[in-house]
């Protein structure tokens, strides 16, 4: 009797250890990385067609874009430019200013004290001379303080050229000289290599000034690029035409080394406004020549500059290949420089600018152009085709 009631204990405990089947409500165990596939629309194929007309248009639009940039950037020569694409150029005689944490001799520096910087010019022609000035302050802008301990100037040479003279230079805060305002811890001093053992140094001089602000021990160098000879000199001489539609400054110049001379001068209007920047780029021969300086037709006409212009501030040099220093420098011609009498545009032309290698340049971007518009028109010929930025196309 308790045989049989122990065989029924076991198989009545098999039938309830038998594996769970799975049902078809269960979800799978792990990440899942894709819904499920709809059942009628199907999967998004990509529309090749669609594609292809995308990649046409854009090719039509890059193409045209290039052609049309090109023809407005170029419907002026480039020796005649508007000045609000040159601004960098239009005042060639501000000062340079900077204001940097304070240096400090054995490397490092003071962020305590910032110093306050500036020089007249970078370039000097023979006979010229630069001014420099410094000041220390605090982070919140208040003076600190500064005792200018030396200052030397020297001109860079480099390996077996001989060193050249040590010039000492004086700064003060006394209201004289380069210095406009006495006893407001600012300290200029000025270099005149022509008055100096450097008066034949051609090449960048260094000047090194060393002080003392809070405390502490600080320099700060200037460089100048030097040149010690002129190659040329202005005669005073200046006169205006209007010549082939544009207006033109002529200035007289003697020029003593012949070669190539870029030289660049800043057009304004009547009311002071910087129009122009107009320059000169050509070889010339030793003797008394004439540097044409261009105000060009189509800019006045577009442009329309309150009457009459002024020319002002004229600076160039010869260009020397190859070398270093690249230029011998002319002297500037500071400020004004000439009034034009031109008071009016009825000869003023107010064509683009021509040549052949504009006319090259606009040949081959019109001739991409067409071919990216024929190769849309025969893709998709029921289309109408865009319109160009800048002009009609067939």
């Amino acid at each position: 009797m308790a045989l049989c009631v122990a065989l029924a204990l076991w198989f009545g405990r098999g039938e309830d250890a038998a594996p769970p089947t799975a049902t078809a409500s269960q979800a799978p165990a792990g990440p899942q990385f894709f819904g499920q596939v709809p059942t009628k629309s199907g999967l998004a194929i990509p529309d090749e067609r669609a594609e292809r007309r995308r990649q046409l248009l854009e090719n039509v639009q890059l193409t045209d874009h290039t052609y049309c940039s090109y023809r407005e950037g170029s419907k002026y020569p480039v020796e005649s430019r508007p000045a609000a694409q040159n601004t960098d150029q239009m005042q060639p005689n501000q000062p340079v200013t900077e204001m940097n944490p304070m240096r400090v001799e054995g490397g490092g520096s003071n962020t305590n004290v910032f110093l306050q910087t500036s020089q007249s010019r970078v370039y000097l022609a023979a006979g010229e001379s630069v001014a420099f000035s410094l000041r220390a302050v605090t982070p919140q802008g208040e003076t600190v303080p500064l005792v200018v301990t030396r200052a030397v100037a020297q001109g860079m040479t480099y390996g077996g050229s001989r060193p050249t003279p040590q010039v000492a230079l004086s700064f003060a805060d006394d209201g004289g000289g380069a210095d406009p305002v006495a006893g407001d811890q600012a300290y200029a001093g000025v270099l005149a290599p022509a008055q100096t053992g450097l008066a034949g140094f051609h090449g960048t001089i260094r000047t090194e000034v060393r002080y003392t602000a809070g405390g502490r021990s600080g320099f700060v160098l200037f460089d100048v690029i030097h040149t010690p000879v002129l190659p040329a000199s202005w005669t005073g001489q200046v006169r205006e035409a209007v010549e082939g539609g544009s207006l033109q400054f002529y200035l007289g110049l003697e020029v003593r080394q012949p070669g190539r001379y870029v030289i660049t001068g800043r057009v304004d209007d009547a009311g002071g406004r910087p129009f122009a920047l107009a320059s000169f780029n050509d070889v010339l021969a030793v003797g008394t020549r004439e540097v044409k300086l261009t105000v060009f037709g189509k800019l006045l006409t577009d442009e329309k500059p309150a009457l009459p212009l002024r020319l002002r501030d004229v600076d160039g040099y010869l260009l020397r290949e190859n070398v270093d220093p690249d230029r011998l420098l002319l002297p500037r011609l500071e400020g004004r420089v000439f009034a034009s009498r031109m008071q009016g545009l009825t000869r003023v032309s107010d064509a683009e600018w021509e040549s052949e290698e504009r006319a090259r340049y606009l040949t081959e971007y019109e001739k991409d152009r067409n071919a990216a518009r024929a190769q849309l028109s025969a893709f998709d010929p029921g289309q109408p085709l865009p319109a160009s930025a800048c002009a009609p196309v067939p």
